[in-house]
């Protein structure tokens, strides 16, 4: 299938690119010709043919048509609908009854810089520019009718010939236009013999120098007319951009999250316990402090604690103390360990690194 085609070309060019670059060409009604980038059915384009030989035409002839058959037995009243034979199969053109009889003597060849063709994924449309990688013209090979309305004027129509897709574009329609692409396969076409071995044109144009890219999607409006329309645009990446994409990885993320995270708890939970989380590294510090550390502490506390008792209750521990040393032998050191209550333990050990004779002392020597 094509139905968009791009034709800035000048008279002397399609000239040109047909092989004709010897004397001048006849034209018939190129005033109506418009350069446009964006061309669609309806629209007039430059038409290669050869002549009829009526008033004299002989040769080549560049005749501006309308794209879109309209077939010579269409009623004259009916009003002329120009897309619905813009293409002909290259398979059937010889059974309808619309192709048929012009395939021996109408035969024409279409002069365009290129044509777009839509790559379809899903509701997706992507349009691409194919054209010649040098910039030549290419060649479609088309048939032409002329058709007569109510009012006398003559119509002059053509249509573009499609074939299966070559192996290179394939990916993108499974049709493509009927390429001629050197002067032996143009001369072929445009032979008016009915003998002449057309039918071998008819195939995919498989040369490497057919290239293509992708354009703007606004093009896809024939309103939509300019440089533009066949300027290439770099394509988005695969979830780019796009909102699936977005929702897919915010998903993956919440997947990866680790549970024992704590910094993605609420931040009220938090407040909740601020004085236990305060409290573990002062327990951890006074862990780590040195014994000498807290023997001196202890000590401190310990003589303050003797300094405040009442003169008569410190006599009285004495006396004990003393009954006792004198009842008891002195026990070793495993059983003061075992037999010493943690908070005596504690003083005890305590006070027998400390060098400064105490009151348990000074009695015993006396």
């Amino acid at each position: 299938m094509c139905g968009r085609a791009r034709c800035t070309l000048r008279a002397d060019d399609i000239s040109r690119a047909c092989y004709r670059n010897h004397g001048p060409v006849r034209s018939v009604n190129m005033d109506r010709y418009q350069p446009r980038y964006n061309v669609s059915p309806g629209a007039n384009l430059p038409v290669v043919r050869r002549g009829d030989g009526a008033d004299g035409e002989d040769g080549v002839v560049l005749h501006c048509m309308k794209w879109g058959l309209i077939p010579s037995f269409t009623k004259k009243t009916e009003k002329p609908d120009h897309y619905r034979m813009f293409n002909a199969r290259s398979e059937s053109i010889c059974e309808k009854a619309s192709f048929r009889r012009l395939v021996s003597k109408s035969r024409c060849v279409v002069a365009v810089e290129g044509f777009y063709e839509w790559n379809k994924d899903g509701s997706k449309k992507q349009p691409y520019y194919v054209h010649f990688k040098d910039g030549r013209p290419l060649l479609f090979a088309a048939l032409y009718d002329s058709w007569e309305n109510s009012e006398g004027e003559k119509l002059y129509t053509f249509t573009i010939i499609t074939t299966s897709s070559s192996s290179a574009l394939g990916w993108l329609h499974d049709r493509m236009p009927v390429v001629l692409g050197d002067k032996e396969s143009f001369d072929t076409w445009l032979d008016g013999s009915s003998a002449s071995n057309f039918d071998k044109l008819l195939k995919p144009y498989e040369g490497p120098d057919l290239v293509w890219y992708p354009v703007t999607p606004a093009m896809g409006k024939v309103s939509f007319d300019g440089p533009e329309c066949s300027n290439e645009i770099k394509l988005k990446t695969d979830g780019t951009n796009s909102i699936t994409k977005f929702f897919s990885t915010k998903g993956t993320k919440k997947e990866e999250i680790n549970p024992k995270d704590t910094s993605l708890h609420d931040s009220s939970v938090k407040t909740e316990f601020p004085e236990s989380l305060n409290e573990e590294p002062e327990t951890k510090e006074e862990k780590v402090q040195p014994s000498s550390t807290v023997k001196c502490e202890d000590s401190k506390s310990s003589v303050s604690i003797l300094s405040q008792e009442d003169a008569s209750k410190e006599q009285t521990k004495r006396d004990y103390e003393e009954f006792l040393a004198d009842s008891k032998p002195l026990p070793n050191e495993s059983d003061k360990k075992s037999s010493a209550s943690p908070a005596k333990k504690k003083v005890n050990l305590k006070t027998s690194h400390d060098k400064q004779p105490t009151l348990f002392s000074y009695f015993r020597k006396s």
